[in-house]
């Protein structure tokens, strides 16, 4: 296999608008291998329509997405899925009814190399990867911490363990880039510091790149290597934590215009401690 020089995401101009209401302006980005790499802005700043074009739910009306040096714009979603981009979600999305095990094998669907009617005898091949497929989501379960509840049906579990899942069945798909949707969404303080073990974990151990979505400013600073800020659609800074977190403009964004230069310095140490953002 070729090894592909560059970034493994490149996102250049993205534009998108609805009905003449301006989504995203003009956003460009890029994410290295291994990067955790975070996307900060009050609400309605095009944060998840970036989600929605790089996984294919919505189709830009100009700029271009590259994965691993190849376009991505205007596949649709399962194909990007195949290429190497998992996403988990704001708001759960598990089948409740079905166990914990269940749920992470759902993610090995796209490396299923066999039809149905080798699915329906159960010998050879579909024997054997059938076999690998539970090894691999097995080792997911341990890695997540969740090994207790792998029998369990998902939809009886605490909130934070249903987030666990979700990250392990976008874990289970392998892939190459993880899109994290506030993944810390609802969680107590307890859950919260757990899931940043997690996703340390995912970048460290596993050297997954990954993109995230968050509100919570005292996670996003405590663990992410690049940041960049969103408002209105329109990408007004980004750069490590440490530089992001000390620009005006980002403290304007949050907290309104009307603040003088000591104002912001305390704004500033507002946002460094994630209070009521």
């Amino acid at each position: 296999m070729a090894v592909v020089s560059g970034p493994l995401l490149e996102v250049n101009d993205l534009r998108l608008s609805f009905a003449g209401v301006i989504a995203l302006d003009g956003v460009s980005f890029n994410v290295d291998e291994g990067e955790l790499y975070a996307i900060i802005g009050p609400n309605g700043a095009g944060k998840t329509s970036i989600f929605n074009c790089l996984n294919g739910v919505y189709h830009p009306q100009q700029g271009s997405i590259a994965l691993e040096g190849q376009s991505i714009l205007g596949m649709k979603p399962h194909r990007i899925a195949a290429r190497g981009m998992a996403r988990t979600f704001q708001n759960i999305e598990l089948f409740e009814n079905l166990t914990v095990l269940d749920n992470i094998l759902l993610g090995r669907h796209l490396h299923i190399s066999y039809g149905p009617l080798l699915a329906a005898v159960y010998q050879g091949r579909a024997k054997r990867e059938e076999v690998q497929h539970r090894a691999r989501a097995e080792e997911i379960i341990d890695f997540l911490e969740i090994e207790q509840f792998r029998k369990s049906l998902v939809g009886m579990l605490p909130y934070g363990i249903q987030k666990r899942v979700e990250l392990g069945r976008a874990l289970a798909m392998d892939p190459k880039l993880l899109l994290l949707d506030e993944p810390a969404a609802g969680m107590n303080l307890e859950e919260t510091e757990d899931i940043a073990r997690f996703i340390l974990d995912i970048k460290e151990e596993l050297g997954i790149a990954m993109i995230l979505v968050e509100h919570d400013m005292g996670l996003v600073m405590d663990i992410a290597d690049q940041v960049m800020v969103l408002d209105f659609g329109r990408k007004i800074a980004d750069g490590t934590p440490a530089v992001v977190q000390r620009d005006p403009e980002v403290i304007r964004a949050y907290l309104g215009e009307e603040f003088e230069t000591k104002e912001l310095q305390e704004a500033e140490m507002h946002i460094l401690g994630g209070d009521g953002l």
